[in-house]
């Protein structure tokens, strides 16, 4: 799914999530076509159960967009506001996150705490790591062997470095 996403030139891509309780976060709504007809946060009425988890993919205007932008009400400048620029030239997307997807909020003590043990658990599990970035790049072609095992070195004191190492061949 983000192999297709990137190869997308014009306009911007989110990410929507189902959730039971949408008053709680940002929210997404889109028609048929995937097309995103309006963003909200926190609504009291809610229009949709798709939250967007804070995975954003922009096309190269981005940067000037993001130049342009003022800060919000409080302060701040926001990430909603420019995707409402996208939205508002009919240049936004959404992508659902569907079954075999977990997105875990953890803008709360005991959101973080469930985050927490759910990657523990799956960890322990399988002993796989989840979101190993040496291991997505190697993966994806994106580094070599050889820079993976530099990586996996730099830290062959943890068990995360040996994870690394062991998905190169290199553990003792």
């Amino acid at each position: 799914m983000i192999k297709e996403v990137v190869n997308i030139k014009k306009g911007a891509t989110i990410f929507g999530y189902y959730v039971n309780n949408p008053r709680e976060f940002g929210i997404v709504e889109f028609d048929e076509n995937n097309n995103v007809i309006s963003l909200e946060e926190k609504p009291e009425n809610q229009k949709s159960n798709y939250a967007v988890p804070g995975l954003y993919y922009y096309d190269n205007s981005v940067i000037q967009r993001a130049k342009k932008l003022t800060p919000s009400a409080r302060e701040e400048i926001e990430i909603t506001d420019l995707n409402r620029e996208y939205l508002n030239e009919g240049k936004l997307k959404v992508e659902l996150l569907g079954r075999g997807f977990a997105w875990l909020d953890t803008g709360t003590y005991d959101g973080l705490s469930n985050a927490n043990e759910f990657v523990r658990t799956i960890q322990k599990r399988t002993g796989l790591y989840i979101s190993c970035l040496e291991e997505i790049a190697y993966k994806n072609k994106w580094i070599s062997k050889e820079q993976l095992i530099k990586l996996g070195k730099e830290m062959e004191k943890t068990e995360y470095g040996q994870y690394i190492l062991n998905i190169a061949g290199e553990v003792k």
